[in-house]
Order: structure tokens, then C-alpha cells, then sequence
């Protein structure tokens, strides 16, 4: 008869969370820095850039506050000014292929209709 495996349910509430916090404090002991900052950078990345909704959103935006501290503004601005140009570049191209893409729907439907009617 094969010996049952001890599982989670197995442990009170208190075992189990001990377990987890021995093994947190093993596992990050046994990393290496490289592995260590590259959970980090997972961990970060994923928490910033990953945020759904305008709640975790601030919450993202207050982290990076926090950590830019004074010059969060100054960063800010040096963002705003280094893609203001690019984002109207952008919205330009954008503009140019819509109406492009409108043109030639109204094009297809045009010929459409001249076709039906040399039947």
C-alpha cells in the first residue's frame, strides 16, 4: 500500500506559514546576486508596468514618486519634452492612414455600386 503524501491541508495555519516564510529566507539565500536581480527586475517590471486600472496605476505612480523623490518632476518634464515630438509625429501618421483607409473603403463601395448596376 503506497504511503499517503502530506500536502498544505496537512499543516494548521501557523505551519503552513512558517513553512512559507523558511523557505522565502532559504530560496533567497541560495540565489545568486545575477539571479537575485533578475527576480527583482521581473518583480519590479511586472508591478509598473503591468498595472490594470487607475487604482494601481497610482499606486505605481506614487512608488515612482516616491523613489525619484525631488526630481520626479524633472523627470517628468524631460519625458514630456523628449516624446512630445514623436507622439505628434505619431498622431500625424496615425491621421494619414486612417483617412487613407477611409478613402479607400468609400472607393470599394463606390466601384461596388457601379458594378451592380452594369449587370
Amino acid at each position: 500500500m503506497k504511503k499517503k503524501s502530506i500536502t498544505f491541508a496537512d499543516l494548521s495555519k501557523k505551519q503552513l506559514q512558517y513553512l512559507k516564510e523558511q523557505y522565502i529566507q532559504k530560496k533567497v539565500k541560495s540565489m545568486s546576486n545575477k539571479e537575485l536581480t533578475e527576480f527583482v527586475l521581473e518583480i519590479i517590471s511586472h508591478q509598473i508596468n503591468d498595472t490594470i486600472g487607475q487604482e494601481e496605476e497610482m499606486e505605481a505612480w506614487k512608488e515612482m514618486s516616491n523613489f525619484y523623490g525631488d526630481q520626479f518632476e524633472i523627470v517628468i518634464l524631460e519625458i514630456q519634452q523628449k516624446y512630445s515630438k514623436s507622439e505628434s509625429l505619431q498622431n500625424y501618421e496615425e491621421n494619414t492612414q486612417e483617412h487613407r483607409l477611409e478613402l479607400l473603403t468609400k472607393n470599394t463601395i463606390e466601384k461596388e455600386k457601379k458594378d451592380m448596376w452594369d449587370d
